[in-house]
């Protein structure tokens, strides 16, 4: 398939601003913030991913001479707008928090920082893949989490909404947690792990199930995983798979043995048919199973002592189906004009869309025992971070003041590029999913529960809100 140019995958809007800042305010540098205003299925936390992803699109960003001409035909670019667009050259910094970790409403995931004309130009592509990788490795945490270590296969391609969904959704879905992928070209991509053995079309093609599973018999007989839902799981499918086990250990062959189921009564399927293989003497043989599974439903059947050994997850993971929307933004936070940085603010009556201005960092804060206790937003330029007292960004919070003395704080961000060049290594996506895991079990207990999870702390520094509380006060003075 041919390669794409995603460059104009961007709302026109972007593009008119840009060409309006390239006559009205040409040398003037923004500072725009990514970051996501609530945690989907009312969780605790969201797991930070798409970072590759966005690299590689900053570093292809290139408007071809198609773009240009395109352009031209909506007669509303300035010729000298679309001259500056041809000869592009992305001169931004970016900052962001390392892909895998997990992060918290109101955070900043990215900073962009650069030219006003071309920090506008990269909202919506950020934002789709942001919003969209972050949702569905969030989804495949919540959903191993309850799995409680039994191995979780991302089974979504067919029901992703699109090729893109499909093939970055499972690696975001291996960031969550996911042991591998039936996706062949995203375990070619980014190196992981390709799963699967057959279809229902398998055992239909053959005159028997039996039939069927003798000739996968022949052909992989170190990897017989067999489906035992085609006609009848009990009466039919694990009785032929059972007769194929003892054809593979005549031939001393014990290792990956084992059924999927793909329908029925799991917690009843999958008792009964564990008794059937231990009785047989296959103790060791596998129950995986699919079907419609998320996070409520694995819970559940492991609730009502469902034999089950892995899980293959489908269509309600890579489509997040329960709560399919991330509410990532991307807001300007502050401009700078000669060296001089000047605080931005959108107001709202809510305030949870009134913005966070200026030029900020993010730090988390670790205990003596090495657990995060919160994190720490704070203006750019400040230097003692590491003691006083910090203030609780959620008004709802009991506890708004506290003092960090006590605590260590570690920085979130690292730069990625530096005006314009790629000053950052990328891990491979397995050491992002290690990495994941290890920041989210340092978290508080708490906010890892699945149902109605504590609230982690987002502290601010008193100089950051002080500056907010003012810049409300006084742009709700000027426009009232």
């Amino acid at each position: 398939m041919e390669q794409r140019n995603l460059t104009l995958l961007m709302d026109l809007y972007e593009l008119t601003m840009a060409n309006g800042f390239f006559k009205e305010e040409p040398s003037k540098i923004g500072y725009f913030d990514l970051y996501f205003r609530k945690v989907p299925d009312k969780g605790g936390l969201v797991i930070y991913a798409g970072l590759a992803q966005v690299i590689k699109y900053l570093k292809e960003l290139k408007f071809t001479d198609s773009d240009i001409e395109y352009l031209q035909t909506l007669g509303i670019f300035a010729p000298e707008f679309l001259e500056y667009l041809r000869t592009f050259d992305f001169e931004c910094d970016v900052w962001s928090v390392k892909e895998g970790t997990p992060v918290f409403p109101n955070e900043p995931l990215i900073i962009v920082r650069g030219p006003l004309i071309q920090t506008q130009l990269l909202e919506t592509m950020l934002l789709n893949i942001i919003n969209h990788e972050s949702l569905i490795a969030t989804k495949a945490r919540r959903i191993c989490m309850v799995a409680k270590g039994r191995p979780v296969m991302e089974f979504g391609s067919r029901r992703a909404q699109g090729a893109d969904a499909a093939t970055f959704g499972a690696r975001a879905a291996v960031i969550g947690g996911c042991i591998g992928t039936a996706n062949v070209l995203s375990a070619k991509l980014f190196g992981l792990t390709p799963l699967g053995t057959m279809a229902h079309s398998w055992i239909q093609s053959f005159k028997s199930e039996q039939a069927a599973f003798e000739a996968w018999y022949r052909i992989y007989p170190n990897n017989c995983l067999l489906l035992v839902d085609t006609y009848d799981v009990l009466n039919s499918g694990v009785p032929h798979a059972i007769e194929i086990f003892n054809k593979l250990k005549a031939r001393g062959i014990t290792e990956h043995i084992g059924i999927r189921i793909d329908s029925g009564d799991i917690t009843f399927l999958t008792k009964a048919a564990r008794k059937m293989l231990d009785e047989a003497g296959f103790e060791n043989a596998t129950i995986t199973v699919s079907n419609a599974l998320d996070e409520d439903v694995i819970q559940n059947v492991l609730e009502e002592g469902a034999a089950i050994d892995s899980f293959g997850v489908g269509e309600k993971l890579i489509t997040a189906s329960s709560d399919p929307v991330l509410s990532g933004v991307y807001k300007l936070v502050a401009t700078q004009v000669d060296g001089k940085i000047t605080p931005k603010i959108k107001l709202s009556n809510t305030i949870e869309k009134t913005t966070i201005p200026g030029f900020k960092k993010l730090y988390r804060l670790y205990n003596n025992n090495g657990k995060a206790v919160g994190d720490l937003l704070g203006l750019f330029d400040e230097i003692k971070l590491n003691e006083g007292s910090v203030y609780n960004s959620d008004p709802n919070k009991t506890l708004q003041k506290r003092r960090i003395d006590n605590f260590r704080l570690e920085p979130l961000m690292i730069q990625v590029f530096d005006k314009g060049k790629l000053v950052y290594s990328e891990p491979a996506t397995n050491e992002v999913k290690d990495f994941s895991k290890a920041m989210t079990e340092s978290l508080p207990e708490a906010c890892l529960r699945l149902k109605n999870p504590d609230l982690y702390n987002v502290f601010w520094t008193k100089a950051l809100k002080i500056m907010r509380t003012d810049m409300i006060e006084k742009y709700s003075e000027m426009n009232s």
